[in-house]
């Protein structure tokens, strides 16, 4: 199987990567820049040097096109995060929305049947987990790509399967507004001081868990334009902070700011039933797994 990674060489490619590596699939990455040193780190050098890279913009329709001919599935994560949204709102609708609306036409255009995006709890307000009411242009622009997946399936007959994690935090999670609990590891590891700059309680779920529920929906494909939540573990930062310093004593690590505009926790749905067994890191392991990723790279 050829899988096309659009926005691969983030964070979040590279672990998925990883995993459909080891099950032998072919890897072919689309991004705006060729840079394979993290996915290096995280998937290892020769899955680096492995992969069939495409420069080119996902805002250009014939250039999504061309690297996705001949490829089985697409897993999408190009995208810019809350702030960069916030501060060029047209620039970004033309990245997240437009973007994804190439990519579903690539696949459409090449017989491409499984297509995995990337959705966000963002599309949530902030005291209801259940019923999309987004509070940002990000959240905005992701419950607009669930709307057209589903119509991409009602009209054509395409299959997706989006994904709404909640806070993703791991080796390598380092930008956007919710990177604070992978940047205080980072902190704790390199002995320097980090305050975590939001509050509240919030789902936390670690990366390699992602990159498990997008390795489950390429290798399943089922039928229909689903949408699931990745919960992850309730926690505040407060909690994220008493664990870090029990990990790391001494650590000098804090947190201060406002509230998340998102639920608590987003509502269990029926993930658990089309892809069963994936894997829940608990959080003080997943936080320990990323302190000691983060000492063995110093």
């Amino acid at each position: 199987m050829r899988v096309l990674v659009t926005g691969g060489k983030g964070f979040l490619g590279a672990w998925i990567m990883r995993r459909l590596a080891r099950r032998g699939c072919a890897l072919r990455v689309f991004d705006i820049a060729e840079d394979r040193r993290l996915i290096a780190r995280i998937a290892g050098a020769d899955v680096a040097s492995r992969l069939d890279w495409w420069t080119g913009d996902i805002v250009s329709s014939g250039q999504v096109h061309a690297a996705a001919e001949g490829c089985d599935a697409v897993v999408h994560l190009a995208g810019v995060l809350t702030p960069d949204c916030a501060a060029d709102p047209v620039r970004g609708a033309s990245i997240n929305l437009i973007g994804t609306l190439n990519v579903f036409e690539a696949a459409r255009a090449h017989g491409i049947a499984r297509i995995v995006y990337t959705s966000s709890g963002g599309v949530f307000g902030p005291g209801n987990g259940r019923t999309p009411l987004p509070q940002s242009h990000y959240g905005a622009f992701k419950l607009a790509c669930e709307g057209s997946a589903r119509a991409c399936w009602n009209d054509h007959g395409l299959a997706s399967v989006g994904l709404r994690p909640y806070i993703v935090y791991g080796p390598g999670r380092e930008t956007g507004l919710t990177a604070g609990p992978t940047l205080a590891c980072r902190a704790a590891a390199r002995g320097e001081a980090y305050t975590i700059g939001y509050s509240g309680v919030a789902g936390l779920v670690h990366v390699d868990d992602v990159a498990a529920a997008y390795e489950a929906a390429v290798l399943h494909a089922p039928d229909g334009a689903h949408v699931f939540n990745l919960n992850g573990v309730s926690a505040s930062t407060s909690e994220v902070v008493e664990e870090i310093r029990r990990i790391a004593p001494g650590a000098r690590i804090s947190a201060s700011g406002p509230r998340l505009l998102m639920p608590e926790r987003l509502a269990d749905d029926d993930l658990d039933r089309v892809l069963p067994g994936l894997p829940k890191t608990d959080l003080r392991d997943g936080l320990a797994q990323t302190i000691r990723w983060y000492r063995e790279a110093a």
